[in-house]
């Protein structure tokens, strides 16, 4: 995954006068695991990029570089059977198998099944990179309005 989203993370904060442990608070999460994320070392986890979305009222897309709409009007909640339900459907539409998508993430089939199957969370480099190749919003892909 690209560092703009690391990039973003770090504006953001910046952009609200607020310092790492400020948001390792608001998300519940000590800061030397925030700053992780800032740094790229780590990825961000989709549910708390979708807590720190919902606090500051902003489109994921918009944090992704996806899209220029910032404000995202209400509180959403990340539901994974619906999720993976988005997610076998947009394959079923791209006319796509499971390998298929499992090869391009680099990851396995029965990766993509439990996905589907809402069994855990996708996770955030996978959204993004499937949002840059076939071009669709992570919002609507992940049910947020």
């Amino acid at each position: 995954m690209t560092k703009l989203i690391n990039d973003s993370l770090r504006i953001l904060r910046e952009q609200n006068g607020l310092n790492q442990k400020d948001i390792a608070s608001i998300l519940n999460i000590t800061q030397p695991n925030y700053s992780r994320w800032e740094t790229n070392e780590k990825v961000i986890p989709l549910n708390k990029l979708n807590h720190l979305c919902n606090y500051f009222h902003l489109n994921m897309d918009y944090l992704f570089g996806l899209d220029k709409k910032k404000v995202m009007q209400s509180d959403n909640i990340l539901d994974k059977k619906l999720i993976g339900h988005n997610l076998k459907m947009f394959r079923i539409k791209n006319n796509l198998t499971q390998k298929d998508i499992a090869n391009f993430l680099n990851t396995t089939q029965s990766t993509i099944w439990a996905y589907e199957n809402g069994k855990t969370l996708i996770l955030t480099s996978f959204v993004y990179q499937l949002a840059l190749k076939y071009h669709f919003s992570i919002d609507k892909f992940l049910d947020r309005h």
